[in-house]
């Protein structure tokens, strides 16, 4: 009977899908990210020259609006190559690929290079807002894009096989079309890596740009508790 009442109300789909793409996914290929960095550096030595910047950047739009091809989200990011593989077993698939895409991010007349990708859970939430079976409002989708976000921030913080080999990238797009509004906000995470080993000793505060957004104020926007909130179906 609770399972489903919980079914109904549509509890635990951003905290669900958190977990699963942590243990399913996050945990196999981060702990690996800074040894593909470290080849990929060591056969092209000017590309990488930013070792605070090797980590894998998840990009976490609350919109859940995710583009296949970044390039065409934003003509100043570009795709160069494509990073060492991991190749496992799993779930009976045998040789199972895991890769990640490395992009050049133009900064005026400089390139920064990152590997960068979307949390791909997103696109289920967006998929369930499109579908009418799902009976999942825009607003859900919102609330637990933020809950998904607030989740998988916690989940990592306690990993110590992922520390220092993510960045996570939440944000809220302006309403106002930008050409550039990607490639801004992943610069602005790449600038702040690169600034951080100093401002402890400089005593100089960051600041974030207007969309993107941290803990403090996700805090703010959905509920306290660390347990998922039942969603409302009353708006679709």
């Amino acid at each position: 009977e609770m399972s489903e009442m919980s079914e109904r109300s549509k509890q635990n789909v951003a905290h669900g899908l958190a977990w699963s793409y942590y243990v399913g996914y996050l945990k196999i290929v981060l702990p690996r990210v800074k040894k593909s960095m470290e080849e990929f550096s060591r056969a092209n030595p000017n590309a990488l020259a930013r070792r605070e910047t090797w980590k894998l950047h998840i990009l976490v739009p609350l919109s859940c609006d995710v583009y296949d091809d970044l390039e065409k989200a934003d003509s100043n990011i570009q795709y160069l190559t494509d990073l060492t593989e991991t190749t496992l077993a799993r779930a009976g698939t045998k040789k199972r690929v895991y890769k990640h895409s490395l992009y050049a991010i133009r900064d005026e007349d400089k390139l920064w290079h990152c590997a960068v990708e979307y949390a791909t859970p997103l696109q289920s939430l967006y998929a369930m807002s499109q579908d009418e079976c799902a009976a999942f409002s825009r607003e859900d989708r919102l609330e637990q894009a933020k809950l998904f976000y607030r989740t998988l921030e916690e989940i990592l913080k306690g990993s110590k096989e992922c520390a220092g080999t993510y960045r996570l990238i939440a944000y809220e797009e302006s309403g106002e079309a930008e050409p550039h509004f990607l490639s801004r906000e992943i610069l602005w995470h790449l600038r702040q890596q690169h600034r951080e080993e100093y401002t402890v000793h400089e005593g100089n505060q960051l600041h974030n740009p207007t969309t993107t957004l941290s803990s403090t104020e996700l805090n703010i926007q959905i509920s306290q508790s660390d347990l998922p909130q039942p969603l409302r179906s009353d708006c679709f």
